[in-house]
């Protein structure tokens, strides 16, 4: 019953400690990490459906428009977007007007929680993120440009996937 190309999409960044091996490279202050942020958007199913890096300054509502814009036109379909609270704001909201029929739905967390709570939709991401993890060359950016740090990624989504695929005997 469900629609064969997902209409929502999950987004959200990591940041990555980088090597001095050069290239860009920021401070992230709400992680205390230097390096890069690698932004991802997936589908309800937690397939990667856009991907960006960037150094680790730039903020997620800043880095959101840039990556919505990439897969805009590869994904006409998907409309809508769940986040968390750090892509809050009138100001990400006016710049996804310029760049298409988005809307954003924020995913935050009850003030009453104490510990550890699964939020409704956000979990997807964060377990692709953990997929990914799963690659050792993941674990610290030691790439010199972004389209490398880029390319690792989607090979290790690429070996996922086929590995997937492989498991339930499609041919």
């Amino acid at each position: 019953g469900k629609e064969a190309s997902p209409t929502a999409g999950v987004i959200d960044s990591q940041s990555v400690k980088t090597t001095e091996s050069g290239g860009i490279r920021g401070y992230d202050a709400g992680k205390k990490t230097k390096g890069r942020k690698r932004h991802i958007i997936v589908d309800t199913l937690g397939l990667m459906v856009g991907l960006m890096v960037h150094s680790a300054d730039i903020q997620d509502r800043d880095g959101a428009p840039d990556l919505l814009k990439s897969i805009r036109h590869r994904w006409p379909w998907l409309l809508h977007v769940f986040a968390d609270g750090g892509y809050a704001g009138d100001k990400l909201k006016r710049r996804l007007k310029k760049i298409g029929r988005w809307t954003i739905e924020i995913i935050k967390r009850s003030d009453k929680a104490k510990g550890f709570e699964v939020l409704p939709r956000r979990w997807v991401v964060e377990r692709t993120f953990a997929w990914l993890g799963r690659c050792r060359r993941l674990a610290k950016d030691v790439e010199r440009s972004i389209a490398s740090a880029e390319a690792w990624i989607m090979i290790a989504h690429i070996r996922l996937i086929t590995r997937r695929l492989a498991r339930y005997g499609y041919r």
